[in-house]
């Protein structure tokens, strides 16, 4: 799974009252209403991943020792944010291919420089190592991360204060990364994990976006606040609409589409998300009711085993993030009349296969029988992804995988917006 300090892809569950904060799939609760997501059932928020129910249960107990952990560290991270800077694709210190700023540029995070050659270039592959040069100012890849994390920590801190200050400053650096026309991204994904000496960008590029995943349910967040104007607000939907526009066309977006490993599932979730959030709930529908075919199907075994990922230099770490995209479509299959969590290929395939594969190597994973270069954190942000197959399934081995990871970090975000199953 990718770093929590990169992203918390803090995907909703199905939850129950107080700190008991996931039920049963097949239990009554709030309703995600396709492109309005919950917004009939919370107050007006359109978030469509974060469930009411799981958010109010934890607000209501900030204080109990379950939850207390990670209310402390979000606190912090928006008190951090509310004293920190905006962020813009037009700071960076490298021009794009384009000469234009307003474009987003990355490098692939596993291409180094070539000693054998005087410049370095072209670049060469270690599968599994990222170079430090992709997070430097010459690139956008921290500073999106930085702005979306910014903008998750301060829309959570409004909700459980209530406090606008939080919200006011979420708008600001939605405004200047979205909106103004002098320092908004370009909606658009060309020059993403380029090469030097290769390519100027890459289809594996397309995965860079997965951080505004949770811009888009903080955005929903902040709407009791006003702190965005309707004009503003459709501005950003705009913006999402434009984009997906460019998934649909952009020729490394169209290869990227045609993934057959984690990039194809992602890319999946990206276009679903993100097409709801455009008021575009038709095209999500379609995305989701054809993952089973087109991702499940060829990419997970009968027995579990996701065999792309299995190929890397860490398959333990790979099956998860792989699995991860799945959840996710599978968390928005409700929105648009779409069961991806209980779906069976004609061979057996499916989620819950994934996760009675992986399940036993969860304290375990030196037992893996795959390579795996960091068996220690192979499994350290697998606790959501644990808590929603526990509520999916009303499954309690599943939830004592995620309360086993929990206890190695208490204050994960999760705890605060899926929040622990139990029966």
């Amino acid at each position: 799974m990718i770093r929590s300090t990169i992203r918390t892809l803090v995907l909703g569950a199905a939850a129950a009252s107080a700190l008991s904060t996931a039920v049963p799939a097949l239990a009554a609760g709030p309703v995600c209403k396709a492109e309005e997501g919950y917004a009939a059932d919370f107050d007006g928020r359109r978030t469509f991943r974060w469930k009411p129910r799981s958010l109010q249960a934890a607000k209501a107990n900030l204080a109990d020792p379950s939850v207390a952990p990670a209310y402390r560290a979000l606190l912090a991270r928006a008190e951090k944010a509310l004293d920190g800077p905006s962020y813009a694709v037009t700071e960076k210190t490298r021009a794009p291919p384009s000469g234009d700023k307003h474009d987003y540029i990355s490098m692939g995070p596993y291409w180094w420089p070539d000693p054998a050659q005087p410049t370095g270039e072209p670049y060469i592959r270690r599968d599994g190592e990222v170079n430090p040069e992709r997070n430097t100012n010459a690139f956008d890849t921290v500073r999106m991360d930085s702005m979306a994390s910014a903008v998750e920590a301060l829309s959570l801190a409004y909700y459980f204060t209530d406090d606008a200050k939080y919200a006011t400053k979420a708008a600001q650096l939605l405004r200047v990364w979205f909106l103004d026309p002098a320092t908004r991204m370009n909606p658009s994904m060309s020059y993403a994990q380029g090469v030097p000496g290769r390519t100027p960008g890459r289809a594996e590029g397309v995965l860079d976006t997965f951080r505004l995943l949770r811009v888009v349910e903080s955005i929903g967040l902040l709407a009791p606040s006003k702190a965005l104007a309707p004009a503003e607000q459709k501005g950003l939907e705009a913006w999402f609409g434009d984009y997906v526009a460019w998934l649909g066309t952009g020729p490394t977006a169209k290869e990227e589409r045609a993934a057959q490993n984690n990039h194809g599932i992602w890319y999946d979730y990206q276009l679903a998300t993100f097409s709801l959030f455009a008021r575009r709930p038709d095209l999500a529908r379609t995305v989701i009711a054809e993952a089973g075919k087109t991702r499940v199907d060829p990419q997970i075994d009968p027995d579990g085993k996701m065999p792309k990922e299995l190929a890397r230099t860490r398959g333990l770490h790979y099956s998860y993030f792989a699995l991860e995209p799945l959840v996710g479509m599978a968390e928005l299959g409700p929105c648009v009349g779409v069961d991806l969590w209980g779906y069976k290929g004609p061979r057996g395939q499916g989620i819950r296969a994934a996760f009675d594969y992986l399940a036993p190597y969860v304290g375990d994973e030196a037992a893996f029988p795959f390579k795996e270069l960091k068996p220690q954190d192979a499994t350290e942000e697998a606790l959501p992804l644990y808590d929603l197959a526990a509520a999916a399934y009303g499954d309690a081995s599943f939830a004592a995988k995620a309360d086993f990871i929990a206890k190695k970090d208490p204050a994960a975000q999760s705890r605060l917006t899926i929040g622990a199953y139990r029966k």
